[in-house]
């Protein structure tokens, strides 16, 4: 197992992950440190929405070992298989992230507010007199205090999306995970999501973010990894990644999107 410091909020070693026939993570490892965010990118079908999908157990590992925060959530046993700590500690572990992804998946029967409320209530069993002022907060910071009492079919995409950071944060995550939280949505709306989640970065949230948007990637991101065929090709320092990038692979890549 790795030795997990303080500031290694995640350690995903030796990642592998294959449905059916299709390998789509070869061994991958990626270290997440305390206040950093890294950006993912890649093409698609690189592996890199399943990789976060397995950080927290929304999909199960072939072999490879995830710690989160210390905490051990699988690791390979003596067949080199992958073997998951019980199911109680697995719920523990994945209170620690908070997860948002492309589709906004809000419960369109509740409002805004409640559907801030739901998880804290019904999973930390938060008191409603609690969590409201907290919710109420979180819409402020988002921007959507107005649309406390709207339903979801009555918000833009952006507008759901911020619900959907807004629905997570209530939980109160140390790590915040983003599947391309901006590629539902039309290009006008895309800013919005975005200055969110740069004010996050600005406060030190813990973040792994999937995206397909470059200059976020440039501008909030502390370090890029460049995915490529289950494999990670090349990470680096935001800003040498962008400057100097070192694999062909990645340049085309790059010459592509920018």
């Amino acid at each position: 197992m790795p030795s997990m410091t303080p500031d290694v909020m995640i350690s995903a070693q030796g990642i592998h992950k294959a449905f059916g026939g299709n390998e789509v993570l070869r061994g991958v490892s990626l270290d997440l440190l305390r206040g950093e965010v890294v950006a993912v990118i890649g093409p698609s079908g690189s592996g890199k929405s399943t990789f976060l999908r397995c950080l927290n157990h929304l999909e199960t590992i072939d072999s490879g070992s995830v710690v989160v925060e210390g905490d051990v959530l699988a690791q390979n046993d003596a067949s080199g298989k992958a073997h998951y700590v019980p199911e109680a500690q697995i719920r523990k572990i994945g209170h620690k992230m908070g997860m948002v992804f492309q589709s906004f998946n809000l419960f369109p029967h509740l409002t805004v507010l409640e559907n801030l409320i739901e998880a804290p209530m019904l999973v930390k069993k938060m008191k409603r007199a609690d969590i409201v002022p907290k919710a109420e907060a979180l819409l402020k910071k988002v921007g959507l205090s107005e649309k406390r009492d709207a339903y979801p079919n009555r918000l833009s995409g952006g507008q759901k999306q911020r619900v959907a950071i807004a629905r997570a944060l209530a939980m109160d995550p140390d790590i915040m995970l983003f599947d391309e939280p901006t590629s539902a949505l039309d290009p006008e709306l895309t800013g919005e999501v975005l200055r969110t989640m740069r004010e996050l970065a600005n406060e030190h949230m813990t973040m792994l973010v999937v995206t397909h948007e470059m200059g976020f990637a440039r501008e909030v991101a502390n370090r890029v990894v460049f995915m490529d065929g289950g494999y990670i090709v090349e990470e680096n320092a935001a800003e040498a990644f962008f400057a100097n990038p070192q694999h062909e692979r990645t340049r085309a890549f790059l010459q592509n999107m920018l």
